[in-house]
């Protein structure tokens, strides 16, 4: 594998982000990268893909600028690029969280649990664990007994969150996200709501899975991630079970596709018998949508 995907954030005070966006922009096109990197005040938060030796030289790149000299990187070994395109995008926020009086993660943040630290307070008592991603995500795979939030954007957590309150008072609550930067404003966010005990995964998934003693051991299925992959492996511990199910047919599947009406969009694991046999769709409406995705890619393939 020559390849490597990279994930990568700091919260990190950015003074002129816009002159940043730009530059670095034009850096990572020039050493061949491919991925997504957004930039706000408050800091960076990125994906991106390239050979051993690109991603080598961003990593030395931004090693020589100060305020990223202590960057965590998640790497996963890849046999090509997982993006098709480089983006460096302006944003409010590294992470939209929207809260109406925000969280700096440097001054309030849950306590951060290392794998191992994490793998065995899973299995204590009086415990909630806590997913910080969308149903989508949950729906693929996730630690055995978290509760799966009715949210389809990370931004409407808060107000699961403020609806669901009374079940997390008193107990010692665990969170977790992809690769650790939602957990980072979500925690605060939890401790200011009143929540006493609150901890997160440090690195996330990602690196719960990489961990040399856990082994991704205690998650079920695989993990949803923003790229062309859509899914890496988590556990290879040996222990982990499929827990998505067609969205059609309930059977046991790990394939995701979006619903054939670019109207609708919305994400569904589906076998391939029941993606010809409903179109690629999530509802008879969408399925006869004139614009139907699934319908227009046939018909062009046999033209």
């Amino acid at each position: 594998m020559n390849y490597q995907v990279l994930l990568f954030y700091k919260y990190i005070a950015i003074e002129d982000p816009e002159e940043f966006v730009s530059s670095h922009l034009e850096f990572c096109k020039s050493i061949g990268l491919k991925g997504r990197i957004w930039v706000a005040k408050e800091g960076i938060n990125g994906t991106v893909s390239g050979t051993i030796e690109q991603t080598t030289e961003y990593m030395n790149h931004m090693k020589q600028d100060e305020r990223f000299q202590d960057m965590v990187y998640k790497i996963e070994e890849s046999d090509t690029h997982a993006f098709k395109k480089m983006k460096v995008r302006l944003k409010k926020e590294i992470v939209n969280l929207s809260l109406e009086d925000d969280v700096n993660p440097n001054e309030l943040t849950g306590k951060h649990l290392t794998p191992k630290e994490f793998y065995e307070a899973l299995q204590q008592e009086d415990v909630v664990i806590l997913d910080a991603r969308n149903t989508y995500e949950y729906d693929l795979g996730h630690f055995k007994g978290a509760i799966r939030p009715d949210i389809e954007n990370f931004r409407d957590l808060p107000e699961w969150v403020r609806e669901n309150l009374d079940q997390f008072k008193d107990k010692k609550v665990l969170t977790y996200c992809t690769g650790g930067i939602r957990c980072e404003k979500f925690s605060g966010f939890l401790l200011k709501e009143g929540l006493q005990n609150v901890s997160q995964l440090q690195g996330g998934i990602i690196s719960y899975g990489y961990d040399p003693e856990v082994k991704g051991d205690l998650w079920d299925g695989k993990c949803y991630v923003f790229d062309e992959r859509t899914s890496v492996q988590v556990n290879r511990a040996g222990t982990e079970k499929v827990v998505g199910k067609c969205y059609h047919c309930g059977n046991p599947e790990e394939r995701y596709v979006k619903c054939g009406n670019p109207e609708c969009n919305k994400h569904l694991l589906m076998c391939e018998p029941c993606e010809h046999e409903h179109k690629r769709a999530c509802s008879t409406d969408c399925r006869d949508q004139e614009r139907n995705r699934y319908v227009t890619e046939k018909t062009a393939a046999q033209s």
